[in-house]
């Protein structure tokens, strides 16, 4: 479906004024360390590309241009890609291409932010009505921008530095106090803070002592047309599997934070539990490695064969969605076991498939899965919990299939037609605010 661009200007205009009073006109989207337009799943691409996409997709609909400006990552990339009619992709050079820690980045924090400043400037003045930054990098540059710019500057951290700390994997890196300090200057300065969830916006409050007059809350949303019920068995048929196969699924970048670890001890529980399910058990990784955890893969590898299950075990790469869909409505359950997790998109992708999710209780993941109505929630990481619950969903199929259908019906009251509902209402509010008094680099 080709986009609605009403109000969206040709290149080289300024914008009429949008359909809808005291909306913005063009938001400058800054996603600095990930573009929207990798393939989520791998690398820094997650969850958080996926909201940048649809949002802006969304707010391009309703007559609202938005430029997405992220760091160039090879030689070749073209310095502007438009997405869909009204939502361009920038390209900003900002230290060497390829892919870079995002603890590196931060010292390229200032070439990234001329780089944004130099594509305004090409512009008449107020050429961008609001910055929204998309975690702590890019609400750095934001800062910048805005100040500059004098418009508003929102900010959604899509994950919290202090939190992820308090509930670090074993063997697992700390967040660096560069980080910690940086989001303490983001709740300070930024005219208004997005959360995901509703224990997003009280971590916000007691752990960075955020203004509640300036946090709101507004969730995530599904693509619910891509994702939507359908025949199990011709899918397990499409990803190549036989159609009594018993799949429980992680979909997800493949790191120590997401613990795909606990799914695969849960299955070798499951097979010492009951062992004449291995014929039928499938356990599939579907993700790739992510910033500097290369060698999560092959660790994860190792530890299938160790625990003796390594001929159940499938490790796949990223998937398009439309495969990724799939694979949700293949499975018996989608494992999400994270340590922190600031929503939790996989969870609520699979129930909209109609498939129920077996979750860790953390971060927004009790928002995205409601417990004993569409999956489970397991307090801690214990495999043998897991593996109870998921034994349970292949042996009691009435049951699982009663969490699969409310699941849909979960997922249905979470669209992004409703998330930029809730953003659009902070865009107006934070319109009609003084701007920023304090640049980001003072």
């Amino acid at each position: 479906m080709v986009a609605d661009v009403r109000g969206v200007p040709e290149p080289g205009t300024e914008p009429e004024e949008p359909e809808y009073p005291g909306l913005p006109r063009r938001v400058a989207t800054i996603s600095l360390h990930t573009s929207p337009l990798e393939q989520p799943g791998t690398g820094d691409a997650g969850g958080m590309n996926v909201y940048v996409v649809e949002v802006a997709k969304r707010l391009a609909d309703r007559g609202i241009a938005v430029d997405v400006f992220t760091r160039a990552t090879r030689p070749d990339q073209p310095p502007t890609v438009e997405m869909v009619p009204g939502v361009t992709v920038r390209h900003i050079p900002a230290g060497p291409f390829g892919a870079l820690d995002k603890q590196a980045l931060s010292h390229y924090l200032c070439p990234f932010i001329f780089g944004v400043l130099q594509t305004e400037a090409r512009n008449a003045p107020g050429h961008y009505d609001l910055v929204h930054g998309h975690y702590w990098l890019s609400g750095r540059a934001g800062l910048a921008a805005a100040h500059r710019w004098g418009v508003p500057m929102v900010q959604s951290m899509h994950t919290l530095a202090r939190v992820k700390n308090m509930a670090l994997a074993q063997g697992d890196t700390a967040e660096p106090d560069a980080r910690i300090r940086g989001e303490d200057q983001l709740v300070r300065q930024s005219d208004h803070l997005v959360a995901n969830t509703a224990d997003e916006a009280a971590q916000l409050m007691v752990h960075y002592d955020a203004d509640p007059s300036r946090v709101s809350t507004v969730p995530p949303g599904v693509d619910l047309d891509m994702f939507a019920p359908g025949s199990r068995t011709d899918a397990l048929r499409r990803i190549g599997l036989p159609p009594d196969a018993e799949l429980l699924l992680f979909v997800g970048r493949v790191q120590r934070l997401k613990a795909p670890d606990v799914l695969l001890r849960a299955a070798a529980a499951l097979l010492r539990r009951d062992p004449a399910l291995r014929d039928r058990l499938v356990v599939a990784v579907v993700g790739g490695q992510s910033g500097a955890d290369v060698t999560e893969p092959q660790r994860l590898a190792e530890l299938a064969q160790s625990l003796g299950i390594a001929d159940v075990v499938r490790m796949e790469p990223p998937r398009s969605r439309a495969e990724l869909a799939d694979y949700y409505r293949a499975a018996t359950a989608t494992v999400v076991p994270s340590h922190s997790e600031s929503f939790g998109l996989v969870a609520v992708e699979s129930e909209a498939c109609g498939t129920p999710v077996v979750a860790a209780r953390v971060g927004g993941l009790p928002t995205a899965v409601r417990d004993g109505v569409s999956g489970v929630l397991i307090d801690g990481h214990d495999p043998d919990d897991y593996a109870r619950a998921l034994h349970r969903m292949i042996t009691e199929r009435s049951w699982r299939d009663a969490l699969g259908a409310a699941g849909v019906g979960h997922a249905a009251t979470l669209s992004w037609s409703a998330t930029v509902d809730g953003l659009l209402d902070v865009y107006r509010g934070s319109l009609i605010t003084e701007p920023l008094p304090v640049a980001a680099c003072q």
